[in-house]
């Protein structure tokens, strides 16, 4: 495979990982790139989860969007407690924690010295672009609202309307 084509897979997976966390409603997401420090994987990822049922929810929905995109099934280690999980992809390597795990931990003084910038996706660019606003109405001059409110009362007195 060359070098433009593994770039291109390890960008898929990666935006594969971060869409499936941000569907879960991941907190604090961090991408890094570890191909500095380590030749076993490129990417760590890292994301909060706030509860046992929603990190195990981020795994999950990692583990499903990736096959989905076409990689390999990732090993999963840590589901049973839910704490502190890890999904293996191959070239990244995502941990799910709960925040107290993670800040007692603290994984990014570790693999930090390379923070990655995600693009946006093109839903996000969409949602991020400026709204128009809505004309403004005008408002009726006191003179337009006497006239409606003389030629209502006309109308329901029975007289006949003046034109």
């Amino acid at each position: 495979m060359s070098e433009a084509t593994e770039k291109r897979a390890l960008q898929k997976l990666q935006r594969a990982i971060v869409d499936s966390l941000e569907d879960v409603r991941g907190k604090e997401i961090q991408v890094f790139d570890t191909t500095h420090l380590t030749p076993l994987f490129e990417r760590v990822i890292i994301a909060s989860g706030t509860s046992n049922r929603q990190t195990r929810a981020l795994a999950a929905s990692v583990r499903d969007k990736v096959r989905t995109a076409g990689f390999d099934k990732p090993r999963v280690e840590g589901e049973d407690t839910g704490e502190w999980i890890i999904v293996d992809c191959g070239a990244a390597v995502v941990h799910v924690m709960q925040p107290a795990i993670r800040d007692y931990y603290r994984l990014e003084e570790i693999w930090g010295d390379k923070p990655v910038r995600l693009r946006l996706a093109a839903s996000e660019k969409a949602t991020d672009a400026p709204k128009k606003r809505a004309p403004a109405r005008r408002r009726k001059t006191a003179a337009v609202t006497k006239e409606r409110t003389r030629t209502a009362a006309k109308t329901r007195s029975g007289a006949p309307k003046a034109d």
